[in-house]
């Protein structure tokens, strides 16, 4: 197999190897490195490493190479039921002719990958407010967390928003619920949070301000305003202070607090931007499992 691939704005600022995953199909991240090494896959004709990050209209050349895997990609996509179309436009807080915002719902991915099928993209493509163009994923929502999320509906868009969050224009407003009683009522969490490429342990910064909602001695309501944008970056930053978020198991690692929450208390309230000098702001609705537990621990919080 000799192909070319041009680079489109979805995968804009993302990992060589993970354009591999959703292209070529759920290879292991070793068979990846040996073809990147091998010059097997190259990027503009040249060898490349698998952290990579690619750019818009950057070629990806694949030489002889056959994964099985694709097989198995290919077989898991989702198809989403008209009911499942109808539910996820029921979400949709503001369409415009360039882009929705979505409250997207804890538990359903943002994109497909190999270990989500059900997801926003594949919902939207099937949908009528696509009928005439495709959905666009322009930043990242963890698939537990709910809340606030853009899809835009033409590439040119696509391409603007992808520019805004990566020029840190974008501002996002977090809501969290959290273990244990936070000293300071307000603060920065500046930490630097481990990630790993293969067996290579990699180091990032990390920075988010936070701001007490509520409070007693059993649990903490808080505002989150990330400025950076790491990987679980809030789910890390309160692990590792002590105070991990209510329905967290992979960063809760106290075994009696593990299980007590099914989902996990974390939502995108808002996102705010500017575009064509016109101020944007966008809240989503708490979800209900949230709304009670606020009611459950005697949390105040007003705007709900």
């Amino acid at each position: 197999m000799n192909k070319s691939y041009i680079v489109d704005v979805t995968y804009e600022g993302i990992r060589i190897d993970k354009w591999i995953r959703n292209n070529l199909g759920n290879v292991p991240q070793g068979l990846i490195e040996k073809s990147l090494r091998a010059g097997k896959i190259k990027l503009n004709r040249k060898k490349t490493k698998s952290s990579t990050k690619l750019t818009v209209k950057d070629i990806i050349n694949v030489y002889d190479v056959k994964f099985k895997e694709k097989i198995i990609q290919r077989n898991i996509k989702f198809k989403p039921s008209n009911e499942v179309i109808k539910e996820n436009e029921d979400l949709i807080i503001d369409d415009n002719e360039n882009f929705i915002v979505v409250n997207k719902e804890s538990g359903i991915a943002v994109q497909g990958g190999t270990k989500s099928k059900k997801n926003l993209i594949d919902i939207f493509s099937k949908s009528k407010i696509f009928e005439n163009s495709k959905p666009y994923s322009v930043h990242r929502l963890d698939k537990d967390t709910s809340g606030v999320f853009i899809i835009a509906k033409n590439r040119n868009t696509a391409k603007l928003f992808t520019s805004l969050f990566r020029l840190r224009k974008i501002h996002k407003t977090y809501l969290a619920i959290c273990y244990g009683e936070l000293e300071t009522n307000k603060g920065i969490l500046n930490q630097d949070l481990a990630r790993y490429e293969g067996n290579k342990k990699i180091i990032e910064n990390s920075k988010t301000t936070y701001k007490v909602i509520d409070k007693n001695s059993n649990c903490t309501l808080l505002q989150m305003n990330p400025i950076t944008g790491r990987k679980h970056q809030l789910r890390k930053q309160l692990s590792i202070i002590g105070h991990p978020i209510y329905g967290d198991d992979k960063y809760t690692f106290d075994k009696n607090l593990k299980a007590k929450n099914k989902e996990l208390m974390l939502h995108s309230y808002q996102i705010k931007f500017i575009v064509n000098d016109k101020k944007h702001t966008f809240k989503a609705l708490l979800p209900k499992y949230f709304k009670k537990l606020i009611k459950i621990k005697r949390l105040k919080f007003l705007d709900y």
